[in-house]
Order: C-alpha cells, then structure tokens, then sequence
C-alpha cells in the first residue's frame, strides 16, 4: 500500500524538491555501530536537521542511546570528511552532490559520497572504524559466506517497522520479522513508502480520535507503522502541493481491502472535517459494496 504523489515522492534522490514539504529517502551507514547493516533508509525533508536523522537511526537500529553520535558527510575518494553540526540538513547538503550521486551510482572517478554515523567518544574527538571502502567490502563477504551457509544466519534483534532495516534481507528474515510483529499484534509494516497489511481477522483498538490524533501532520516513519500514516502523508501533500493524490490498494480476496479502504476514508473525512460532524463519510462507505458488486 502506498500513497502517490505524496509518499512517492521518497527515495527519488536525483530529483529536486519543488517545495519545503517534499520527502526523499537518505541513506545513513552506520558501519561498526551496526554490524550486519549496510545502511539505514530514513524519510527526511529539506528542514530535517542532522539530530533529527541521527534520532531516526537510533530508533530504528536500537543503538545504545548513552552513547553520543554525529553524522559525517563522507567523500571516500580522496579520504574528505565532514562533521555536520545538529542544526544542518543532510537533504540539502546532499543537493549539492552530483546527480550520479544521488542515484547511488558510483562515479567514474570512484568517488563516492555518504552519510556516515560516527560515535563520539568523551573527549570529544570522533572515533573511527576503519575506511567505508573496506568495511562494506567485508559486509558483502559475509552476506555472500552466510547465503553459502558457511556462516550461520544472524539472530534478528527485535522487530523492524521497515523492511529495509533488516540486518539480512531475504526470504527467512522477511517472514521472520512479518511473523514476530503479527504475534505483538503489529498488523503494519513498512516497506519504504510501501505499507504491508496482515488481516488479523478480529478488530484492533487503535483507530479511535487517539489515534488520529497521535498521526495527524507526521512524517511518513516517525511512528509505529500505521493505515493513518499513509492517509496522512497524502492528506497533508494534497493540501500543500495542491494536486491530487492517489493511494493504491491491492491484495487477494479476503486480505482486508475493504477494510482497509474504510479506514482510510475514516481518517481522511476526520482530518477534513476536524471534528464536526458530517454524513460524507457514511455516505462514502454505503457506495464502497455497490461498487464492489458492479467490479465482480
């Protein structure tokens, strides 16, 4: 499930922000800090400081949070290597690279730029692990010795919200972090922009006012996984980009799309309407079976 053009715009790099609202995917490599893990994928707009990405990372990977950490702007060719401060914005920072860049192509020089995590230690110097190059040289032996089966497969550390957050990506590990959120009762989970359902067959206490509240005007991610997190990157771009959105629904007989649909159009006409009362949304939702008999 995805919301266009509103979360379509993430993970587009090499196309420039026509406005301050639009999202696109950075990638952070936290290296040492996070063994197994190429990089991170976090959503970020052009006013997202380095704090708030580093903030995103901890989340997501569980790093130790008694540790201080700061993001380094990484050139590898030529060794070049900058310390943002917490007030800078890696996305406009990163508009500056060259379009290859942005499209994580390498360049024919074999330039190559990043975003690095980099942990502070108590004097205030920056500790480093060794070059990016030959680090992620060793990342991808191991993936490769593990798909071999001469390395056991590592154990998952907790659930990812994200997909792309898994230490290893592949079938096992996919279905091993679908089955263990299913278990919590965590019915969403995030693929990218992409949310994947699992119809849990019975009905789950968190679409009422609370929860619309709790998603209302937040950036794709910043939360747990959520059907109201999707209508609301696309509420919220239609108003600020003044164009239509669209949010694509599919699955097999009996996955939950009606449902699912009717979700979406509750959330919609409750930050339309912001709390006054109105029978659009009833009158939305009788017309969804008559549409479904006229399709079948």
């Amino acid at each position: 499930m995805s919301a266009r053009d509103g979360v379509g715009g993430m993970g587009t790099l090499g196309r420039r922000p026509r406005f301050e609202n639009s999202e696109f995917t950075v990638r952070i490599y936290p290296g040492s800090l996070a063994e197994g893990t190429i990089y991170c994928p976090i959503s970020a707009r052009k006013t997202t400081t380095a704090a708030e990405a580093i903030e995103r990372v901890i989340e997501r990977l569980q790093l130790d949070r008694t540790r201080c950490y700061v993001l380094a702007e990484v050139k590898e060719f030529g060794g070049e290597e900058w310390i943002l401060n917490p007030s800078d914005c890696p996305v406009q920072r990163m508009m500056l690279w060259p379009r290859v860049a942005l499209e994580h192509r390498p360049l024919s020089g074999g330039e190559d730029y990043r975003f690095l995590l980099r942990q502070k230690n108590l004097d205030g110097s920056i500790h480093y692990g060794g070059s990016l190059q030959m680090w992620l040289q060793v990342t991808e032996e191991r993936r490769r010795m593990v798909e071999r089966g001469l390395l056991p497969q590592p154990e998952a550390q907790g659930d990812h919200a994200d997909l792309c957050c898994l230490p290893e990506l592949n079938e096992r590990s996919l279905l091993d972090n679908l089955r263990s959120r299913f278990r919590q009762e965590k019915i969403y989970t995030y693929v990218g922009s992409i949310l994947i359902v699992i119809n849990p067959f019975k009905f789950l206490p968190i679409y009422n006012p609370k929860y619309v509240k709790m998603y209302d005007n937040h950036t794709l991610g910043d939360l747990e996984p959520h059907i109201y997190a999707v209508a609301d990157v696309a509420y919220h771009a239609m108003l600020q980009k003044e164009r239509n959105q669209c949010i694509v629904i599919s699955g097999e007989s009996g996955s939950g799309k009606t449902q699912s649909t009717n979700f979406l159009i509750h959330h919609l006409t409750a930050l339309s309407q912001k709390g006054f009362a109105s029978g659009v949304e009833q009158i939305i939702l009788g017309a969804g079976p008559v549409l479904e008999v006229s399709e079948t």
